[in-house]
């Protein structure tokens, strides 16, 4: 039996396809619209009621039209970059030209002090740490007469593994002149495989990437073309005198650069950066790497060369003091589980932004971390510092990466 002239083929409402994007129609308004259409073609009469054959047909088929609303929903917002995740993410942030595809997970970066008697320790070198996890070295280094040398290494291993201070001591590749090795600071923790999130920011700083000369595009340059790069910040001196800037008051040469990286190799930082910056333009850091022009108009050699500063900042362990009020219901483990919260946020997790290089951290910001691990816990205060944890907000320097432990955060129960 057909409808009634009039009436419309089905009485389902249909998505709604407005300037502010698609709008949805409630669940019952859709059971409500598959019992009329349903009614018409069995002649009328039906009883509605959902405990019947009709009813149970008319559920399952308003819940079948409910779920391919939500998927429709779902793939619009996937075509909006801030929303975006998996393949269509992905496919976003190959539009944007120069963007490297969403980062794999890589190892935790550390700081080490190298001891010996002198000589080169090359790039690739291996130490391990107490827990046995290997590390390699980024960049070569020489180890002065009966001296020592910073230098930089990553884990082989990815994800956020922590390498608390003083345990990377193992020489576990022997190279002559070099004896010893040890972390003063806590490592600067790996990541997993690059969040929604994570790579939304990427791409909109990418978008800087086909330019040269400004700090957006240098910036984008290292993510973009140095793997294992964790953290990257640029700031330029377009004056005629050495400026101190940020929290520590790193000295910049005149008219220079500096850029500040944790994690990634040596060199592959350096040539990022070289085709970014403009020329005549100084550089400042504490590694220094040769990179040669291999244009084909110095074809066949030999290349110019250049030298490329950039700086390895130093980890620097936040303290935070949290405080809450004490309760018989808090969890047995309640410190380690505020511990382990504010170390993710810290670094990332639950879709923040990491704690980064010349960044202000703010106790207040983790109170939601906090609150977040068990039912009833009420937050006093969440106070942070470098020496002590006493401020309600600490700023890195940009000479400065932030690093956590379990071991830096005291939780008090009051």
């Amino acid at each position: 039996m057909g409808l009634p002239p009039g009436i419309p083929s089905t009485q389902v409402p249909q998505i709604q396809f407005t300037p502010q994007g698609p709008i949805i129609p409630e669940d019952g308004d859709i059971l409500a619209g598959v019992q009329i259409d349903m009614n018409y073609a069995f002649g009328g009469g039906l009883n509605p009621g959902l405990t019947t054959p009709q009813g149970q047909l008319a559920s399952s088929t308003a819940a079948i039209i409910s779920d391919k609303d939500a998927e429709i929903a779902l793939i619009c917002n996937q075509v909006d970059p801030q929303y975006a995740t998996g393949r269509f993410q992905d496919a976003i942030g190959r539009l944007t030209v120069g963007m490297a595809p969403r980062f794999q997970a890589a190892g935790t970066a550390v700081a080490c002090i190298l001891t010996g008697p002198g000589g080169v320790v090359p790039a690739g070198t291996l130490a391990r740490d107490t827990s046995g996890n290997t590390y390699a070295l980024l960049g070569a280094v020489t180890i002065p007469g009966t001296g020592s040398v910073m230098s930089s290494w990553q884990n082989l291993a990815t994800g956020p593994i922590p390498c608390p201070a003083g345990s990377l001591t193992q020489v576990y590749q022997a190279v002559p002149g070099w004896d010893a090795i040890s972390n003063p600071a806590d490592g600067v923790l790996g990541r997993d495989v690059e969040t929604p999130q994570e790579f939304e920011l990427r791409r909109q700083n990418s978008v800087a990437g086909n330019a040269r000369g400004s700090v957006q595009a240098i910036q984008a340059g290292v993510f973009d073309n140095a793997p294992n790069v964790l953290d990257c910040y640029v700031i330029d001196n377009p004056t005629g005198l050495t400026v101190n800037k940020g929290s520590t008051n790193y000295p910049m040469l005149p008219h220079s650069l500096y850029v500040a990286v944790v994690g990634g190799v040596d060199a592959d930082i350096a040539n990022a950066i070289w085709p970014k910056k403009d020329t005549g333009c100084d550089y400042n850091g504490n590694t220094s790497v040769t990179v040669f022009d291999m244009s084909p108009q110095y074809a066949p050699g030999p290349y110019p060369s250049y030298a490329v500063k950039f700086n390895r900042p130093t980890s620097t362990p936040v303290l935070f003091a949290v405080s809450i009020v004490n309760s018989p219901t808090l969890p047995a483990d309640i410190v380690t589980l505020i511990q382990n919260a504010i170390i993710a946020q810290f670094n990332g997790g639950n879709g923040q932004i990491p704690a980064r290089i010349g960044a202000a951290i703010t106790g207040s910001s983790y109170y939601g971390a906090v609150i977040g691990v068990a039912p009833g816990i009420t937050v006093l205060s969440v106070l942070v510092g470098v020496a002590t944890p006493t401020l309600p907000q600490v700023v890195m320097g940009i000479d400065q990466s932030p690093v956590i432990s379990a071991g830096d955060i005291t939780v008090s129960l009051i």
